[in-house]
């Protein structure tokens, strides 16, 4: 007996000081959360519409009266590229989304869309401009005769490996979203030059799904395209978009829960958003987080909101398709809140939409 305590004694000692006897199937510990600071990047902004993080670590903004603009992320400082002429700033169209090719230094170009007048009808277009340095130039269109509307224009753009995503708005007219034979309330799918897929659901269409209202924010992380979009009075959504399906507007809002929804989404291939609030908090611009600045954000999707002002964080699961938390940040402080964009250091960029002295507010880790 005495021997055979000898023993089990010695293997106990060894393995506290190895450490080896810990469980092997603990998880580890989260990392704790860090304190944020905001602070005014710049300020005395027109309507900027979109902001993105450019290859020159500067960010890239488009304003909605025309303008397009290079922002220093150190000092704040504005360089003015270029100011688009036939930009018609009506409502809430003008010059909206923008997005800069992914292998920008061998293809310097940007792709930007925005609403212009044309014989007393009101459209959107998306134009390619070339940067020679120091300005933009050799306008392309890319694509044409999107129905324009003083509400509902849409419009993000988002490139995808060699493929350009473009959301369109319903432009206040319901007819159009079920409608395959407009593009109006769509994703829409292109080739970079502006010529259509063959692997698109219809090799004669730029329509990549359909049944969306107004979809405001377009981002893709985890293989996974992104939308945030309007509802009307009820309903604001998060989708994720996937090729051929449908999103309901304006049979469905939000998800397949109502009895005059119901028979539609069996027979129409609707997909239901994964997150969607009642009452409607105008989502807007979004960004995919992912950095170790700001740990309790990491595998995050960050969206802007125009009522009540503020970020959200959406907390994604493993599968990155389904939202298990969400917080505030910044409630109420800078007023409406239109787009998102993050750094690759991690600090997160939020841009303004109240209409005067628009700002670029920058959070980071204090």
């Amino acid at each position: 007996m005495k021997n055979r305590f000898d023993w089990k004694y010695l293997l106990i000692i060894v393995c506290f000081s190895a450490f080896s006897c810990k469980k092997k199937d603990t998880a580890p510990s989260s990392p704790l959360p860090v304190e944020l600071v905001n602070s005014v990047l710049t300020e005395n902004l027109s309507q900027p519409w979109e902001i993105l993080w450019g290859p020159d670590n500067y960010i890239w903004m488009t304003e909605r009266g025309g303008k397009i603009s290079r922002v220093n992320p150190a000092t704040g400082d504005i360089t003015p590229l270029h100011t688009i002429a036939d930009v018609d700033a009506k409502g809430e169209g003008g010059l909206l989304g923008m997005v800069l090719h992914p292998q920008f230094s061998s293809s310097p170009y940007v792709y930007v869309s925005y609403n212009y007048s044309t014989a007393g009808n009101y459209k959107e277009k998306v134009v390619r401009f070339t940067y020679a340095g120091t300005r933009l130039a050799d306008p392309l269109i890319i694509q044409d005769n999107i129905i324009g509307g003083n509400i509902h224009n849409g419009s993000r753009l988002v490139i995808v490996g060699d493929k350009l995503f473009i959301s369109t708005g319903d432009a206040g007219n319901t007819s159009y979203p079920q409608n395959s034979g407009f593009i109006n309330g769509k994703i829409l799918r292109l080739n970079l030059d502006g010529s259509i897929p063959s692997d698109n659901p219809s090799s004669t269409s730029a329509i990549w799904s359909k049944g969306h209202r107004n979809p405001q924010g377009l981002v893709y992380a985890n293989t996974i395209l992104y939308s945030s979009e309007h509802g009307p009075d009820t309903d604001d959504e998060i989708n994720i978009i996937d090729k051929g399906r449908n999103f309901g507007w304006p049979d469905v809002k939000g998800l397949c829960d109502q009895s005059s929804e119901t028979s539609f989404c069996s027979a129409n291939n609707i997909k239901e958003p994964i997150k969607a609030w009642t009452p409607t908090i105008a989502v807007s611009g979004m960004d995919y987080y992912n950095n170790d600045l700001i740990p309790q954000w990491k595998n995050s999707l960050l969206v802007a909101t125009l009522k009540n002002s503020r970020l959200m964080q959406l907390k994604l699961d493993n599968t990155y398709k389904t939202v298990v938390e969400t917080n505030d940040y910044l409630s109420g402080i800078y007023g409406r809140m239109r787009d998102v964009c993050i750094s690759p250091d991690g600090k997160v960029y939020i841009c303004t939409g109240n209409g005067s002295n628009d700002k670029i507010v920058v959070i980071s880790k204090k």
